[in-house]
C-alpha cells in the first residue's frame, strides 16, 4: 500500500491504528475548523488525540500524517476510521458557513482520485448517508464537520472524481449514458 506522490510534507503522527486487514474503500473529507497551513495541521496531530490520513491547505499543498497503511483517529467511528482515507481541508473563512478556497477543493479532487486509483475504488458515490463511500464525519458523530460549505460540495467533488476516474479508463458518461472514447 502506497501513499499519493501529491505530498508535498510529511509530519506523520503518533496517533493512528492498525487498519486490521479492512480493504480502503471509503474517502472523508473533513474541515479543519481554521486556516491552518499543512506544516501547522501537522503539529496539531502530534499532540492532539486525533488524526487524518492527509491535510490540505488553502494553497493546495498536501501533507501527510497518517500513511495509508494505517487507520487515522478522525471519523470518531473505529469502523469507519478502518475503511476511510481522511482528509483535512483549511478553511479560508472562520465561522459561518467555514468557506474552503477552490485551491484546496480542486487538490481534493486531484487526491480523491489519485487514492480512488491506487486502491481500486471504482467509482466515489456521495448518498448522503453512510450507504455511499463518500463520507462526512457528521455521519459518525454529532459535529458541525465538514461544515456547511464543503458539506455542500460534495455532490461537485463526487462528479469530478467520477469524470476524471472514467477519462483515464477510456469512459465517459454524458445525459446518463456511458460512452467508450
Amino acid at each position: 500500500m502506497s501513499n499519493s506522490s501529491l505530498v508535498t510534507y510529511t509530519k506523520l503522527s503518533p496517533h493512528f491504528d492498525s487498519r486490521e486487514g479492512t480493504p480502503i474503500t471509503d474517502i472523508t473529507p473533513h474541515h479543519m475548523a481554521g486556516n491552518l497551513t499543512v506544516y501547522e495541521c501537522g503539529e496539531v496531530f502530534q499532540t492532539r488525540e486525533a488524526s487524518a490520513n492527509y491535510g490540505i491547505d488553502s494553497e493546495g499543498r498536501v501533507g501527510l500524517y497518517v500513511e495509508e497503511k494505517y487507520a487515522s483517529w478522525a471519523n470518531a467511528n473505529a469502523s469507519s476510521n478502518r475503511r476511510s482515507i481522511t482528509i483535512e481541508l483549511a478553511n479560508d473563512e472562520i465561522g459561518g458557513d467555514w468557506h474552503v478556497s477552490d485551491k484546496a477543493i480542486e487538490k481534493c479532487i486531484e487526491l480523491c482520485v489519485d487514492i480512488c486509483q491506487r486502491n481500486g475504488i471504482k467509482e466515489l458515490r456521495y448518498t448522503g448517508d453512510t450507504s455511499g463511500n463518500l463520507t462526512r464525519h457528521n455521519m459518525f458523530y454529532a459535529t458541525t464537520c465538514p461544515g456547511a460549505y464543503l458539506q455542500s460540495k460534495f455532490p461537485y467533488i463526487e462528479s469530478e472524481v467520477n469524470k476524471r476516474l472514467n477519462m483515464k479508463n477510456g469512459w465517459i458518461k454524458e445525459d446518463g449514458s456511458w460512452y467508450f472514447y
